[in-house]
């Protein structure tokens, strides 16, 4: 009896790393596809908002090496990568070694990470603000008709622009947003505390108590706001408070944890898991919520996720990309046990879906994403699709899968030690 193989896996090389941009708006999302000289492609996916850059320069890096030595490759180019978007080009790389590696031994990413804990994986929908409440609660009610049934919206200080006697602010620190949160003096009087209570308290009416709800976006405020925000809101039974600290202040992040009765997580931003521990080992989060396209990819995610359970500390995942990135997302959540959820951006977007092929008729269905069985990732580009939503931040970056020969050679001495 003959056996179909995919490839033969000792021999697979890197032979091109090529990209198209695209999205809709201000949102861009790099696609990078890496070549190999069996013909097997892999797919991955630069975070939105970072530079596809980021991914071109580690090409040189990656040529003629075998993308199912997974691990190797990725210590090879970790150090490339940051916090923030810094993080994309090698998350985006990793991605897609895990796409070709499942490929090239024919099955889904997700076993190569340990196999899974689930046939579906829950997704929260993300909302886009409303001013009015019951116009949010009305957007966010179309969302449950979908099928959804774990909701995302924003409740911060973008909901008082305007509004007089709500917000202690100096105009020139209000312009700058690149001034972090405990530095900019900013502060929510107690009318800004009711205002938001209240516009709380219209939406939980209307949707109710038996959806969770995060809640997101606070704005630039320091610790004393957020604590009393907080406690405002706590009678709402909010799933969690996301980021309303930056994670670079543990010890302000504790503050808040101790003084809300919410849960409170970070994590977004964060590369590698060296970060996550700190703010275990400093009890900050009821959550952790890293980005897998910041995080590490796959597999660092999952480790993540699996160093959290350890503290007692359960996963969600942040994802504001397109098919490509939610996908592995799902085969991280498969795989890692203290997952809850999944963050979904594309609510909205029509054709977000037909950007992909895939088995089955839907990816998101009844507010799930089934965990799909075929090899790597388990979708492929639906390449008319893509190219009429091409979305590039520059005329520079407008091609679809265009030669990359340009980023070819190393030129550059790597090593970090003597």
């Amino acid at each position: 009896m003959s056996i179909q193989t995919h490839s033969r896996p000792s021999e697979l090389k890197i032979t091109d790393l090529r990209f198209a941009i695209v999205g809709h708006g201000n949102w861009c999302w790099p696609l990078l596809r890496i070549y190999t000289n069996q013909g097997i492609t892999g797919l991955g996916e630069v975070r939105d908002g970072a530079s596809v850059r980021y991914a071109l320069m580690l090409k040189s890096r990656l040529l003629g090496e075998n993308p199912c030595n997974v691990e190797r490759v990725f210590r090879k180019i970790q150090q490339f990568g940051f916090h923030g978007r810094q993080g994309g080009g090698v998350c985006g790389v990793e991605m897609a070694l895990m796409d070709l590696a499942g490929k090239a031994y024919g099955v889904p990413s997700y076993m190569l990470a340990g196999g899974k804990y689930r046939d579906r994986v829950k997704v929260y929908a993300d909302t886009p603000s409303e001013q009015d409440p019951k116009q949010m609660a009305a957007h966010m009610q179309t969302r449950i008709d979908k099928g959804y049934q774990f909701l995302k919206m924003d409740v911060g200080i973008n909901l008082l622009r305007g509004i007089e006697g709500t917000l202690i602010q100096d105009p020139a620190v209000a312009a700058n947003p690149n001034l972090m949160h405990p530095f900019t003096a900013t502060q929510i009087t107690q009318k800004g505390i009711e205002h938001l209570t209240e516009y709380a308290r219209v939406i939980r009416e209307q949707i109710g108590n038996t959806i969770p709800i995060a809640i997101d976006h606070f704005g630039h405020i320091g610790l004393d706001s957020c604590i009393r925000l907080g406690r405002a809101l706590d009678r709402f039974t909010f799933a969690w408070y996301e980021d309303m600290l930056p994670w670079q202040f543990p010890k302000q992040m504790k503050a808040i944890k101790d003084a809300v009765e919410t849960p409170v997580c970070t994590g977004e931003d964060i590369y590698l898991r060296q970060e996550f521990k700190t703010l275990l080992d400093e009890d900050c989060v009821s959550y952790v919520h890293p980005d897998l396209a910041t995080s590490g990819g796959i597999l660092e995610t999952k480790r993540i996720g699996d160093l959290a359970q350890e503290y007692g500390v359960p996963m969600v995942l942040h994802q504001a990309g397109s098919p490509i990135v939610a996908m592995a997302n799902v085969h991280c959540a498969a795989a890692t046990e203290n997952f809850v959820a999944l963050e979904m951006h594309s609510v909205d977007l029509p054709w977000w879906e037909d950007l992909v092929t895939f088995e089955g008729k839907a990816l998101v269905e009844d507010g799930h994403i089934r965990i799909p069985e075929a090899p790597g990732l388990g979708v492929e580009l639906n390449e008319e699709v893509v190219q009429a939503h091409l979305n590039p931040p520059t005329p520079e970056l407008s091609g679809f899968f265009d030669s990359t020969d340009s980023w070819n050679v190393l030129d550059s001495h790597d090593r970090l030690w003597s």
